[in-house]
């Protein structure tokens, strides 16, 4: 029901007339606003994206970081820039719309409402991942041990309310494991902590631990998305174990209320053309990333699915909104 409600709200944007100009639409450079600092995923999707769909649309697309807020910064942001004029989005992931309002009150913004959703460009798995002193080689063996050993493994995350965290907490509670959380700041921390040692166990990107996996330092044991991954096919899902367990990062295109339907329509199509660009196709395979370029509809149900299980998992976290 939800996601039907959010397929409707995304195909009966509102639109502001463009007259004359929506023949020539877009007018001046595009605007991709990405709630976090450089390096992430998302940013790391918006600036491949960009460069090739400013030359498909003839105007240059620039990529605005604004950190800060879990995302409520970037919205802000969005709003500043006139959206009724078509010419800046945001482009983030799931968790600003289904994390940030479990612990922002300042986030008060609704997809299908306030936010629209325009183009989902790509997903990418998260992996299960333990060090090699703790002896465990497989998703069962993780399981086993942890219900062995209550309470004596370790986890660390990106941060309390992180996709890393809350795939965790959904997994102990779909199982009734428990591994006492570390959260970190940023995968950046928490990365070199499960190299180190100082804690077992880790959710991570693939991209940032390939290295220390072929050093056998540490191993996968599972993927958090719901099929096994392309680039690393012998790791489970862990939706083999826990049916239809899906935590994968998405990836899309959203716009404010009151932007015009032509520039949503202009910008998730070219989108889609873009992401089935072999050449771009292949930069997305080598970094673990899966391109989709789903239209409004779609993005919205996968959307509202991502919001409640992220909200289930919030309240096995207990977060709670600051």
């Amino acid at each position: 029901m939800k996601a039907n409600i959010f397929a409707l709200a995304a195909l009966a944007a509102a639109c502001v007339p463009f007259g004359a100009a929506a023949q020539t639409y877009p007018s001046k450079p595009i605007k991709f606003i990405v709630p976090y600092a450089p390096g992430g995923l998302p940013d790391t999707v918006a600036r491949w994206v960009s460069q090739k769909l400013g030359e498909r649309i003839g105007q240059s697309v620039v990529v605005d970081n604004k950190p800060g807020g879990n995302g409520v910064v970037a919205y802000q942001a969005l709003l500043s820039s006139t959206p009724s004029d078509g010419h800046a989005f945001i482009v983030s992931d799931g968790s600003m719309l289904s994390i940030t309002p479990q612990i922002n009150k300042s986030a008060t913004y609704r997809v299908g409402q306030e936010l629209l959703p325009v183009s989902m460009i790509a997903t990418s798995p998260l992996f299960i991942v333990g060090h090699s002193k703790t002896g465990v080689n497989s998703f069962q063996d993780f399981v086993a041990q942890a219900k062995a050993k209550p309470g004596e493994f370790t986890y660390g995350s990106s941060g309390i309310g992180s996709t890393h965290h809350l795939t965790m907490e959904a997994l102990k509670a779909a199982l009734n494991l428990d591994i006492r959380h570390i959260p970190f700041r940023g995968s950046g921390q928490s990365t070199p902590a499960l190299v180190g040692g100082q804690v077992d166990f880790s959710v991570a990107a693939l991209p940032s631990i390939s290295g220390f996996v072929k050093s056998g330092q540490v191993k996968l044991l599972a993927s958090n998305a719901l099929n096994r991954s392309k680039q690393a096919p012998d790791v489970p899902a862990i939706a083999e174990t826990v049916p239809n367990f899906d935590f994968a990062v998405v990836v899309g295109v959203l716009a404010a209320k009151g932007t015009p339907q032509v520039a949503i329509d202009r910008i998730s199509k070219e989108v889609a053309e873009v992401v089935k660009q072999p050449d771009l196709v292949k930069t997305f395979h080598d970094a673990v990333i899966e391109p989709v370029g789903a239209g409004p509809a779609e993005y919205a149900k996968v959307i509202a699915r991502e919001n409640e299980a992220m909200a289930k998992a919030g309240k096995v976290a207990q977060l709670k909104a600051d």
